[in-house]
């Protein structure tokens, strides 16, 4: 009678059980195209007002390229389009940023809590699902520094990429699925634009 090793059973569990550090490491590898395609969405989805969602695609190359290099890249592409948003809202928000509008009522109130603890607020926004573009707007009026701008914003964006990667890993949702998330995340954004087009 031949009897397993305790070292053979202990790695056939594991190889069975699909262990969460497996579940982490994925595959560690992206073609170029792909990595940069990534990369190039995740800076749409993000900079200015962004009217297409990253959770699909997220979802989507997760288990595929990889849950730590899927957040790595789409998190490079999200502080690019910080980069953009700071440079370009920075002085369009400062001409404006003494107005009733942004010194007074709710904005007012808002602005005075960020100013408390920016970074928290800037990071702890991007790991909700809240829309990010209104705390945008209060680092920018507050001139928040450029380079922790772009620190808060990773610190935010990397654990929120993270954990949609690794949930698109442990669920396995078909590509179909995905296709109509992403149809009916965007759906919103199209009716707005359709109604600006005809409205003109």
């Amino acid at each position: 009678m031949i009897s397993s090793s305790p070292s053979t059973v202990v790695a056939s569990s594991l190889s069975d059980a699909r262990p969460i550090y497996r579940l982490l490491r994925g595959r560690a590898t992206i073609p170029v195209a792909l990595a940069a395609t990534l990369f190039a969405y995740a800076f749409l989805s993000n900079v200015a007002l962004a009217i297409v969602p990253h959770e699909p695609v997220i979802l989507w190359y997760g288990p595929r390229y990889g849950i730590w290099l899927t957040a790595v890249v789409a998190t490079a592409g999200t502080v690019m389009a910080a980069w953009v948003d700071h440079r370009v809202f920075v002085p369009l928000i400062q001409r404006v940023q003494h107005t009733a509008f942004f010194a007074e009522g709710s904005i007012g109130w808002m602005r005075a809590r960020f100013k408390r603890v920016p970074f928290l607020v800037l990071a702890a926004s991007g790991v909700t699902p809240l829309p990010f573009f209104p705390f945008k707007a209060m680092a920018f009026a507050e001139h928040y520094p450029l380079g922790r701008y772009l620190a808060a914003t990773a610190v935010g964006r990397f654990p929120r990429y993270l954990l949609l990667a690794w949930l698109g890993l442990v669920i396995q949702i078909p590509t179909w699925v995905l296709a109509v998330l992403f149809a009916v995340m965007i759906l919103p954004s199209a009716r707005l634009a359709w109604k600006r087009r005809n409205g003109r």
